[in-house]
């Protein structure tokens, strides 16, 4: 018992270890339990954990940061500061350079508190230059610190990295979680879209609505249905009505022409009185006109890309309380007028963004609250105690020592003192046995007897082994204790009989040899 109480003792004393670092690499974790004993202080390793005492964690938090731990594992830039022009060429300096982007974005990702660890991996389109039409891309590896990276989180990280490196597209980055794994893909990031879209549009209504009726007297609920599927439309529209003149072109030509008498040989010009003149000439005139006119028909070029993410439809509930009037009948629950439902409907529908085309729908009932009394605690104002912080492993822990102690008290040190008292009461165990003059000296002063005695009704004389009434019933129990207390018992129970027996012992008389 004294050994656990030394144990127990110990545990309620010890430091209250709490987390300093987790999860660094070998090397970091080294410079930094390096560094905690060179100031002297307490810690302890569980596993990858670094634990040190509550009260020293911040201030070593900040004094190792000062120092430069933990060194993170990931160089950036500084990795250039390396190279020098002599014995470098372009493929070290590239693959340096890559190296210190992949080391500078793994940095700024790991600064947000919701990453643990990270890694950044970039596959550069430059790496095959005798290949056409290759796009850069990437990938990041994630630890969360509290679970799963919520995609808003993944859906920074591929901005953060495409705006970081030329030619990369959101699209192109990949974030894998070390629990769910891919975090960016266009189903999950839409649901998450979706119901972002339907918190902040609560949200709103919420608001609006408590405005008018009051904290607790309104529930609102937003469903909305997005696109998720991507869409591309081209559609060529010919208007054969709509025509408009884009040239005209118009061309007069205009001929004459008139022929004289033939001169050709013929039988007339061969004889001797003919005339070989010929007959009369002819003439002939030519005139037209042509006009061409060009006309361009009205045409529409559409083309529509739709992404996912558009709304859908949008539904809107809204449940209002009314108010509860005594009367004689007992409470009586009235609901909202209709007038002021129309008004809030109106509100509702201006801060959603109602489209009826779209098939929106808003619906508002004012029904009675169920809200069953006694639920929950008034709360109170904070005492002196509430400042104290309160540890409830080290309460326990100092519960049980005191437990102990008690219970050793009770049933091991009290016992003890009790029996050495009860040691110390007992005479001496060389102590001599009472003798008969011993016992007349105690016994009370004797009275000279005159004449006879008188035995009286109740006497009864002793048995031969002095035990008078009691016979040899209680010889058991007196067997048990100790001579000398109970022949002083005996002595004090029948002074009378003792009396008469010591004075017998002394008038007999002595025998002579």
């Amino acid at each position: 018992m004294f050994v656990a109480v030394l144990i127990l003792g110990r545990m309620a004393s010890r430091p209250d270890m709490v987390l300093l670092y987790a999860g660094l690499e070998p090397q970091a974790a080294g410079d930094v339990i390096a560094a905690i004993e060179a100031q002297g202080m307490p810690y302890e390793v569980r596993g990858g954990a670094i634990l040190v005492p509550r009260a020293e964690r911040d201030a070593l938090r900040l004094t190792l940061a000062g120092e430069g731990l933990p060194a993170n594992g990931a160089q950036g830039y500084e990795l250039l500061d390396s190279l020098t022009g002599f014995g470098t060429t372009s493929q070290m300096f590239d693959a340096a350079y890559w190296r210190a982007k992949e080391g500078e974005l793994a940095r700024t990702i790991a600064a947000n508190p919701l990453v643990a660890a990270t890694r950044v991996h970039i596959a550069n389109a430059s790496a095959n230059p005798f290949q056409r039409r290759v796009n850069a891309s990437a990938s990041v590896s994630v630890t969360g610190t509290s679970g799963p990276l919520p995609p808003e989180q993944a859906r920074a990280i591929r901005y953060l990295v495409a705006s970081a490196v030329p030619g990369l597209s959101p699209e192109d980055v990949a974030v894998i979680d070390s629990q769910v794994g891919l975090l960016n893909g266009e189903a999950g990031d839409m649901v998450a879209s979706a119901e972002d879209r339907a918190d902040a549009l609560r949200e709103r209504v919420q608001r609006i609505v408590d405005a008018r009726v009051g904290p607790g007297n309104a529930v609102v609920a937003i469903s909305v249905d997005t696109i998720t599927e991507s869409e591309s439309i081209r559609e060529r529209r010919i208007d054969p009505d709509g025509r408009a003149i884009i040239s005209s072109d118009t061309e007069e030509r205009e001929g004459q022409s008139k022929d004289g008498p033939g001169n050709g040989v013929t039988v007339a010009s061969n004889l001797p009185d003919g005339d070989g003149t010929g007959g009369e000439g002819s003439s002939s005139q030519e005139s037209s006109t042509r006009e061409r006119v060009n006309y361009e028909v009205s045409e529409t070029l559409r083309e529509v890309t739709r992404t996912p993410g558009a709304i859908r439809r949008l539904t809107v509930a809204v449940l209002v309380n009314g108010t509860i009037e005594t009367g004689a009948e007992g409470d009586v629950f009235t609901p909202m007028p209709d007038s002021e439902q129309e008004a809030l409907r109106a509100l509702v529908a201006s801060a959603v963004g109602y489209d009826e085309a779209r098939g929106d729908e808003i619906t508002i009932r004012s029904l009675p609250f169920d809200a069953p009394e006694g639920l929950g605690t008034e709360a109170t104002a904070p005492g002196w105690i509430s400042p104290i912080p309160l540890d409830l492993t080290r309460i326990l822990q100092m519960a049980v020592v005191a437990l102990v102690a008690l219970v050793l008290g009770l049933f091991v040190v009290r016992p003890i003192l009790k029996g050495a008292q009860v040691a110390a009461a007992l005479p001496a165990p060389d102590s001599s046995p009472p003798t008969p003059a011993s016992l007349l000296a105690e016994a009370e002063p004797l009275v000279p007897v005159d004449g006879e005695i008188d035995m009286g009704d109740g006497f009864q004389p002793m048995s031969g082994s002095g035990l008078g009434a009691k016979g040899f019933a209680g010889l058991e129990d007196l067997s048990r204790e100790d001579p000398v207390d109970r022949l002083r018992g005996m002595i004090e129970d029948r002074k009378e009989e003792a009396v008469e027996i010591l004075r017998s012992w002394l008038d007999e008389p002595e025998e002579h040899a």
